[in-house]
């Protein structure tokens, strides 16, 4: 499996990265490229996680509705892409899978594939065309006996705005234990209580 580049995102291929700031491919909670190849998309991903690692293309920012991909780590050490559709939220697999060119991989705890699927398709409820733009979803979580279940994290990340495969962004999500202390907000009410500690009350 070739190790997926992070020198190219944001120039020859579009990337998303949620977790620790400077975090890559290997390092991210979760990683996602696309790039264009002819008639194709290429996707790469990549989580923290022993069972899947997925992305949806939704119409809105809610799960429901959505045309997934999932890359599955089966009880025979395989990596699979699946292809699903959200009802509600749910999970239903479709046998219509417009993933090709799939290679995936486990290892050091985590689950990396790289396939490609056309951008455009015959018009169907469960597979959209890639050359309109959509919210991207961002979801992960453990399997059991290759069956994907329940996502890892409560609200799972989700692109800020639509996403279009002829733009190439290198974009950054912090997660969840490092929001915090990105907010000036939240800066500034941490040195508000400190002081307020620290001087004591009248």
């Amino acid at each position: 499996f070739a190790k997926i580049r992070v020198d190219d995102c944001g120039k020859t291929k579009g990337c998303f990265r949620y977790g620790k700031p400077g975090c890559n491919a290997e390092t991210c909670d979760y990683f996602l490229s696309y790039r264009r190849i002819g008639a194709d998309v290429e996707f790469e991903l990549s989580a923290d996680t022993d069972g899947w690692v997925a992305v949806g293309f939704s119409s809105d920012k809610k799960m429901g509705g959505d045309d997934v991909m999932a890359c599955v780590h089966d009880d025979n050490g395989r990596v699979r892409i699946h292809h699903f559709y959200n009802v509600g939220q749910w999970a239903k697999e479709i046998q219509r899978n417009p993933a090709r060119d799939e290679e995936g991989v486990f290892e050091n705890n985590r689950v990396t594939c790289r396939f490609k699927r056309p951008v455009y398709v015959p018009r169907e409820e469960t597979i959209v065309d890639l050359h309109l733009s959509w919210y991207y979803l961002f979801a992960w979580g453990p399997a059991i006996q290759g069956s994907i279940t329940r996502h890892d994290i409560d609200s799972p990340p989700v692109s800020e705005r639509v996403v279009s495969i002829y733009k190439y962004e290198d974009i950054f999500m912090p997660s969840a234990a490092y929001q915090t202390f990105s907010s000036p907000f939240c800066l500034l009410l941490i040195v508000a209580l400190t002081f307020y500690l620290l001087m004591g009350t009248p």
